[in-house]
């Protein structure tokens, strides 16, 4: 049998990177206990399709492209729930002769595959994808709409109280911000990459996906891992603040909100995406 070539090996034999980037990345890799390509396409060493073209030599599969303008059967859609796709980057396409065409950007999502296959007596037949193009096919034959960008200053507002996620809405939509408004993680989710807010205001402990979840989940699409996250929360505790800029937060706001405090912390958001990838809102 022969041996799976590495991916760092491919992309330096490719000219995509040198071997010290490679060395680097990977242990940086291990550090942050990512997957090589992922961390290499974040730092925009490779693009996504370079990424995919790779991963399909290492495994033998086929790229698959611009299939989400396409026709798909409800019952194919039907064999993976709309948040099991968008939590593994799966994407039902055609189902011919007990064979199921399954597009994926981890070609290392084996133990969904394998269920997917059992479960309906189906062989799976793996197709390499960009996240890029799958998010954009979960959108729109799973959720119904299109990925677009915001023209206007948006926020998403992630509050599982109502009575609260109106009040803090209302204070921003005050300031001028297009303001969307999600009561548990996996909604926060589906509107995050269909919606594509400028920035996410998160309370902690919401349903289903809790801030630190849906931030990762984010930080792993390349559509959204720039979207800068504030934390609402009702602890004062240190540890709660450290944990949150240790992982990422841009910024950590306790409860009760302040209205100061909070149209001050949007507003410093906005500027630093201004600032760091020179947005004009």
């Amino acid at each position: 049998m022969t041996k799976r070539k590495l991916l760092g090996e491919i992309f330096v034999e490719q000219g995509l990177i040198t071997e010290k980037t490679l060395e680097r990345t990977l242990a940086r890799s291990k550090r942050l206990k990512k997957r090589l390509g992922g961390i290499l396409e974040e730092m925009e060493l490779i693009t996504g399709e370079e990424l995919a073209a790779a991963l399909a030599m290492q495994y033998g599969y086929r790229v698959v492209e611009n299939f989400a303008r396409h026709a798909f059967a409800a019952d194919v859609l039907a064999l993976i729930p709309s948040d099991v796709a968008m939590q593994t980057m799966l994407f039902p396409m055609k189902i011919e002769n007990g064979k199921l065409a399954l597009a994926m950007a981890d070609p290392t999502e084996t133990r969904i595959v394998s269920n997917i296959a059992a479960n309906h007596g189906l062989t799976v037949v793996p197709f390499i994808a960009t996240r890029k193009e799958i998010t954009a096919a979960i959108c729109r034959h799973y959720l119904g709409k299109d990925p677009s960008v915001q023209q206007e200053k948006s926020v998403l507002l992630v509050e599982s109280d109502n009575l609260s996620g109106t009040m803090l809405s209302h204070l921003l939509s005050k300031e001028g911000y297009l303001v969307k408004i999600a009561t548990d993680g996996m909604e926060a989710y589906k509107t995050a990459i269909s919606e594509m807010p400028q920035v996410i205001v998160t309370e902690r402990a919401v349903p289903k996906l809790d801030a630190y979840s849906l931030f990762e989940a984010l930080r792993a699409l390349p559509e959204t891992r720039h979207i800068p996250f504030i934390l609402l929360t009702g602890s004062s505790q240190k540890e709660e603040e450290a944990r949150a800029f240790e992982k990422g937060f841009f910024d950590f706001i306790l409860k009760p909100v302040n209205e100061i405090t909070l149209k001050t912390r949007v507003k410093r958001a906005f500027q630093y995406l201004e600032r760091e990838f020179g947005l004009i809102f």
